[in-house]
């Protein structure tokens, strides 16, 4: 009796599986009405509802905010730290102050160019694994000068090799927030980012000023720079996820081998050897299980309750994820330098670029005259030269904030005025945003006052006008050039969300070779026509052609994006 009664109720229970299992067809339309719902669910602004941009949680994010701060000083420490040693650095390699400008130009260079290697890389790879290779580089180079003692040759040579570990970093930076954070809200990160990167140029000819006057020795300065690197080296290696998009989608994918942090690597070796000790412990009755996984049709399946095959669901269920064919894992390709180079002839982007580079070597123009104007011009001794430096810092830190601010303020403003409503998680599909618009408000009052104060601190030096009226003026331009620079390079970014380590490299290839010529025709300049119309001229150039640049980017920029992508 017991037994026909659990045969019946064996037999009730297969019936309610078969029930409860649906054939394949069943399961397809499933799928496919779940699909249409999900595209039913996409909001009017373009991002679906389902997919966030970024699974990273909000204090990842701040962590990586003030992380990448702290690595990016690797390319603005490392160039103003040299500045105040550069007589030291003559007399101890017995050369002539120009031969040390040589190397100051040869890192210029390779400050252009290595970007346009490793950021596109990134872009395939993996950002983790680039910030690994350039911070060893950086930190190898930055070691053998500090052991270098009388070697001009070494000292030109580890100096670019420390620029090329070095300068990739604030290109790499714009990417890793490009993967994390939507548009909307990129001036929050970007804003505190640069403000603790442009600590750089506030502290290092300071750091630099002190070392001649504390020990009268250069490796101080290189000594510093060694530290910085191993700690920024051990930082990424530990706590220093894997952004990537085509590497771990929206963050969703768990990040493999060496696309992995340390600690996670550890976590999982002790997890691993917990499991493996636990299925010793179970591997009794593992045959059984075994048996009856490979005899399906001998437990009453056919075959015909299997589950649909996944190879045809794939493009359906790949519609909207980012996540969708991710491994964790990065590709190996070999870096195409030209990828970069490429965007600098579409019309839009070369205004951008524009944009971005005028302001930067403005401000590296007057960056690096300040040790002739206030050293000879007002008798500083060289700590002074060091701490002249702070007024244009403060400036350029305090214009990050403002340009964070600015930037998400003026995005919601366009967002909602274009019937949009901005979403802080998914986003905004930007091929139906005027996102050229967004990123340009207050541009050009910013730049008709900026034309004043630029040549008017040319004025005010030529005159000898009290030291306390070039340093305002420095911390004025240093704030706009600070808005100018993050706004368009936010927005060369922006206009290309699937490569943003190859945009952010051509801009720096376009920011850097600027600079470089600006710099190199200075001192010429200088003393042909001093520094009253040097600045003149640098101010109409940079004014005049940014009013023009921003006006036809706001009239034509997304008619030109839009052809540029079809």
């Amino acid at each position: 009796m017991k037994l026909h009664m659990t045969q019946n109720s064996l037999a009730n229970n297969e019936h309610v599986i078969k029930q409860s299992t649906p054939p394949p067809e069943e399961l397809c339309q499933s799928v496919v009405t779940t699909q249409n719902e999900a595209q039913d669910a996409v909001q009017h602004n373009g991002s679906a509802q389902e997919f966030p941009h970024s699974v990273f949680s909000d204090s990842m994010i701040t962590y990586l905010t003030y992380l990448l701060g702290y690595l990016s000083l690797a390319s603005s420490l490392t160039a103003t730290i040299y500045f105040p040693i550069i007589d030291l650095l003559a007399a101890r390699y017995h050369t002539s102050v120009q031969a040390i400008n040589l190397t100051i130009t040869l890192y210029v260079v390779l400050q252009g160019i290595a970007p346009s290697f490793f950021s596109p890389l990134s872009d395939t790879l993996g950002r983790r694994p680039v910030f690994l290779v350039t911070f060893t580089i950086y930190l190898l180079a930055g070691v053998g000068l500090v052991a270098n003692t009388n070697s001009y040759v070494a000292l030109i040579l580890l100096r670019g090799l420390q620029s090329i570990g070095g300068s990739a970093v604030l290109s790499l930076a714009y990417a890793v927030v490009a993967d994390v954070v939507p548009h909307s809200q990129r001036g929050a990160v970007l804003g505190p980012m640069l403000a603790a990167t442009n600590l750089g140029p506030c502290i290092g000819p300071v750091v630099g000023g002190g070392a001649i006057l504390a020990s009268g020795n250069p490796r101080w300065c290189f000594a510093t720079l060694v530290i910085f690197g191993a700690s920024a080296l051990l930082l990424i290696g530990w706590t220093m996820p894997e952004t990537g998009r085509a590497v771990v989608g929206n963050g969703a994918v768990e990040a493999q081998g060496v696309w992995a942090t340390w600690w996670q690597l550890v976590r999982s070796a002790f997890r691993s050897r917990r499991r493996s000790a636990g299925l010793q412990d179970a591997s009794s009755g593992s045959g059984d299980l075994e048996k009856a996984s490979t005899h399906p049709r001998e437990n009453g399946n056919d075959g015909n309750d299997a589950v649909a095959d996944p190879g045809n669901l794939a493009p359906m269920l790949a519609a909207d994820d980012p996540n969708f064919g991710k491994t964790g894992r990065g590709k190996l390709s070999a870096p195409n330098p030209l990828s970069s180079v490429r965007l600098i002839f579409h019309r839009d982007t070369a205004l951008i670029l524009w944009l971005c580079a005028t302001p930067y070597a403005v401000w590296y123009c007057i960056q690096t005259s300040i040790p002739l104007i206030y050293g000879p011009g007002y008798g500083f001794n060289d700590l002074e030269v060091g701490l002249s430096f702070l007024a244009g810092g403060g400036g350029v830190i305090t214009g990050g904030v403002i340009a964070g601010r600015l930037m998400d303020w003026s995005f919601r403003k366009t967002a909602v005025k274009a019937g949009l409503s901005p979403d802080k998680k998914k986003g905004i599909d930007i091929s139906s945003f005027p996102i050229e618009k967004a990123r340009s408000t207050a541009s050009i009052p910013i730049m008709l006052v900026s034309m004043f104060a630029v040549g008017g601190y040319g004025w005010a030096v030529h005159a000898h006008a009290h030291p306390a009226i070039p340093l305002i003026l420095q911390f004025y331009i240093g704030a706009k050039c600070t808005v100018l620079h993050q706004i368009y390079s936010a927005l060369i970014v922006d206009i290309f969300p699937s490569s943003p380590g190859t945009a952010a490299a051509s801009n720096n290839i376009c920011r850097c070779t600027l600079s470089a010529i600006v710099v190199a025709i200075l001192q010429p300049v200088v003393k042909a026509i001093g520094y009253s119309w040097l600045f003149t001229i640098l101010a109409l150039i940079e004014g005049l052609s940014g009013i023009v640049a921003v006006w036809m980017l706001r009239q034509r920029g997304r008619e030109w994006r839009n052809k540029r992508n079809r």
